[in-house]
């Protein structure tokens, strides 16, 4: 069953997948995208405040967000993003770290210009195999409501232009 937004409320939750990240993974990732030290080489890593090789912070959004968008946008009528605020690493994802999560909806507010959709805050919270907080943010994004279809179809019916 598709979730519209007319189904979402603030004690909707989200349980996401999980996703373990290899050396190799996080180096190959670091060299194309985050090539800090630290990122790519084992011995700098040691050497560094975290002590070892660590994924780079863009790196575990990239994964989290994929657990998201694979247990949320089959599920929901998902029409896009609008941003992403208070993006957070609160620890070092290292290698052989497992992460899981939850995405939750935060807000909800129907949109005033566009009856076909609403807009909900997502938050969602990456954590790792001890339970503790990696990552955290709040993604923007738009949601379909259940009859959009049905009034734009009625407003074009009878020859007015859908909502801008």
């Amino acid at each position: 069953m598709t979730l519209h937004f007319e189904d979402l409320d603030t004690e909707t939750r989200f349980d996401l997948g999980k996703a373990t990240l290899t050396e190799a993974e996080i180096v190959a990732f670091a060299e194309r995208f985050d090539p800090h030290p630290f990122h790519v080489d084992p011995d700098v890593g040691e050497e560094s405040p975290f002590g070892g090789l660590v994924a780079s912070g863009l790196h575990t959004y990239c994964v989290c967000n994929r657990l998201a968008t694979d247990a949320l946008f089959g599920d929901l009528a998902f029409l896009g993003g609008m941003g992403v605020e208070e993006l957070r690493w609160h620890r070092p994802v290292r290698p052989g770290d497992t992460l899981t999560g939850t995405t939750g909806v935060v807000d909800l507010r129907a949109s005033e210009s566009h009856p076909e959709r609403g807009y909900a805050d997502l938050y969602t919270e990456g954590v790792n195999a001890d339970g503790e907080r990696v990552i955290s943010w709040t993604a923007l994004g738009m949601v379909r409501r259940r009859d959009a279809g049905a009034e734009l179809v009625r407003e074009n019916a009878v020859g007015t232009e859908p909502h801008e």
